[in-house]
């Protein structure tokens, strides 16, 4: 039962210690006992979910709270050594992002840059912007400046082909 999207780990404890355990068994629990374990909204809902039924309209389309690119890096780089490559890496990404957004009509203000290392530590920077800005301004050294962080190494520097992903996101507003 806990396949149904909505009841977590806590209400699916709660149904185990009343014997139920399946979908099937929450199918055939009495609406009654539902309620009064759960509350009027949630156990009348819970019953109705096990038996299919939602009342609520399928959205199939929703605007995206943000647009990306990532890369995967197949060498280790290092952000001193290699921060000229890393530059042009980042600045290609952007200019991609900044290609989406105007094909789909959306301004970003936020920038972001997310770099993960082959451990998964993750270091984040964002900068927002003044104004919404959908990327066709040319690169100036204003929007070149990105918030520095001491440079960070590896915890696994002698890695190599390790896994690192960097993710330029803009949150998207809609113009």
């Amino acid at each position: 039962m806990r396949k149904i999207n909505g009841i977590g780990p806590k209400a699916g404890t709660r149904l185990e210690t009343l014997g139920i355990h399946t979908i099937g068994q929450l199918a055939q629990a009495d609406p009654a006992l539902l309620i009064k374990q759960f509350g009027q909204s949630y156990g009348a809902w819970m019953h109705e979910a096990a038996h299919g039924r939602d009342g609520r309209e399928v959205v199939t389309y929703s605007e995206p709270k943000s647009i990306s690119r990532e890369t995967t890096f197949e060498n280790d780089l290092h952000p001193v050594r290699d921060r000229e490559q890393l530059s042009r890496i980042f600045t290609d990404l952007c200019v991609r992002v900044a290609g989406d957004l105007q094909r789909k009509g959306y301004a970003g203000k936020t920038i972001g840059l997310k770099l993960r290392y082959d451990n998964f530590k993750t270091v984040t920077r964002d900068r927002t912007l003044g104004r919404a800005d959908a990327g066709r301004r040319r690169d100036t050294p204003r929007r070149r400046r990105m918030p520095e962080t001491r440079a960070a190494r590896p915890a696994h520097p002698a890695a190599r082909r390790a896994r690192r992903r960097a993710e330029q996101d803009w949150r998207s507003s809609a113009r």
